[in-house]
């Protein structure tokens, strides 16, 4: 097996085997995702804006899509080169309650911002939801999600990713710039030992290994059915084992943390997988986006998962590619797993990860703008 398979398989397989693993595909790479008019909005909440979405074009331009109820009236787009620093002097486009715009001629950035200002009601700020580095194929941005509240997830406050250990000088000055002041290993011992972190200057690095010990064993597997079944164990596993409760503890408490939190394991997708879908259901947004969000990993790992499989022997690569997939059933066997140990996902919070009901609200209001 070459080097690449090694990198992209093998520590797929670790990080699934004991663990577990999440599943597939919403909008195409590069899209700020956001959900849609299917969803009932219980109370509306000061931001208007139904869905919302930034996607970057190869082109270096970007297109932005929005749509508000026609209360709302017109709405300007500003833009800028960090969250925090939009240039609200000067209107980039604007349209109607609800449109769509192309934005071209803006000067290079490591990341483009865009906020969104309507004549009635709050603003919001949005990205395009890759993060696009060097030394990662699948790091986004968790935020741009509308709750069932009518509240949204604010961008720029918490991120996923897979493995840190290629990252660049210049990456580690992006995610500087992108206020990451806290890094959540999820990995085992050996992928630490392995591939260690490249961490940004003046970020706390905690270990929270969610498979706990040196690592799983590899087990014999002759089929690609027996590889989804381990995947569909490993996801239950993360959700009720104590190493798994405890690594999630952790990662809880670092979103209360100042600045952004930024939260990975090898590839990307099942520990971290299943830690997204946790946050992002505590913040109430729906659970058919949160499966979508889950399945980006299949778009964002694409390339690099089809080079892993190409490497292989036919035989091989079919048992091998449940293991780098996501699926909506290896999710919903974490879901599952809370609902048989915990009967709620609030029970799951409470009891399986031992936050408080004050914790919980600040984990929500961390996440939560509008």
């Amino acid at each position: 097996m070459n080097r690449l398979t090694r990198c992209v398989a093998t520590s797929v397989l670790v990080a699934g085997l004991a663990a577990a693993p999440v599943a597939a595909s919403i909008a195409a790479p590069h899209t700020t995702a956001a959900t849609t008019g299917r969803h009932a909005v219980a109370a509306h909440g000061a931001i208007p804006f139904t869905a919302a979405t930034v996607t970057a074009e190869d082109d270096g331009s970007f297109t932005v899509t929005w749509s508000a109820p026609r209360g709302a009236g017109d709405v300007r787009l500003y833009t800028g080169t960090s969250r925090d620093r939009i240039d609200t002097r000067h209107v980039v486009a604007r349209g109607d309650s609800s449109g769509t715009v192309t934005v071209r001629g803006l000067q290079d950035a490591d990341r483009r911002w865009f906020r969104l200002v309507p004549e009635r009601g709050q603003g919001l700020t949005l990205a395009d939801r890759l993060v696009q580095l060097d030394g990662t194929v699948n790091l986004r941005d968790m935020g741009g999600y509308r709750t069932v509240t009518g509240q949204w997830v604010a961008m720029g406050e918490a991120y996923r990713s897979d493995a840190l250990d290629r990252l660049s000088e210049d990456d580690l000055d992006a995610l500087e710039a992108l206020d990451v002041r806290t890094v959540v290993d999820l990995r085992t011992e050996s992928e630490r030992t392995t591939a260690p972190d490249r961490v940004p200057e003046g970020a706390r690095y905690e270990v929270a290994d969610v498979i706990g010990g040196g690592g799983a064993t590899v087990p014999d597997l002759s089929t690609p059915e027996a590889a989804a079944q381990m995947m569909v164990d490993g996801e239950r596993s993360m959700v009720s084992s104590d190493t798994g409760r405890a690594a999630y503890e952790t990662l809880f408490d670092a979103v209360d943390d100042k600045g952004a939190v930024l939260f990975h394991c090898t590839a990307g997708k099942d520990r971290t997988g299943w830690a997204a879908a946790a946050l992002l259901t505590t913040a109430g947004v729906p659970r058919d986006v949160v499966e979508d969000d889950y399945l980006l990993s299949n778009d964002y790992r694409a390339e690099a998962n089809a080079a892993a499989l190409a490497s292989m022997p036919a035989e091989q690569a079919a048992i091998y590619k449940p293991l780098m997939d996501v699926r909506p059933e290896y999710l919903a066997a974490g879901f599952d797993e809370v609902r048989d140990e915990y009967r709620s996902f609030g029970g799951y919070l409470r009891q399986g990860l031992g936050l408080s009901p004050r914790e919980i609200r600040d984990v929500r209001e961390e996440l939560l703008v509008g």
